[in-house]
């Protein structure tokens, strides 16, 4: 039998924004989250990763935010990783959602909590 669960930005059950730019994706298990990171690291391309979880009321609000950002901030890549589907590469987060942004291959910042003004300044101090 097929397995039809829906899984990262699928598995949320929102209604999202259409990312316009192709700079959004989703990590949605352990090997698809390394292979993110291993592209973000290898990459000059900034990244952000948002860590979030289905069952966190914040993660909810803001993530219609961050998909509708990712068009405005064509430059940058954009990550969703829900941590129950990489459990064991998400560990080290121990609050959701939490941003993680890359520069040149390497992490540079962290934000903890939502607040889309908050995650709109950062982007553009990161893009």
């Amino acid at each position: 039998m097929e397995n039809n669960t829906k899984k990262g930005l699928d598995g949320t059950g929102l209604e999202l924004p259409v990312n316009r730019h192709a700079n959004l994706k989703s990590a949605s298990s352990d090997q698809s989250h390394l292979q993110i990171l291993h592209d973000i690291k290898s990459s000059n391309t900034p990244a952000v990763i948002n860590y979030g979880a289905s069952w966190c009321r914040v993660c909810s609000q803001i993530l219609p935010a961050f998909c509708r950002l990712s068009n405005d901030f064509p430059k940058l890549s954009f990550v969703y990783a829900d941590i129950d589907e990489c459990p064991e590469t998400t560990q080290h987060i121990r609050y959701t959602p939490t941003f993680h942004f890359y520069r040149d291959g390497e992490r540079v910042d962290e934000m903890f909590g939502a607040g889309e003004e908050r995650l709109h300044d950062r982007l553009w101090l990161h893009s």
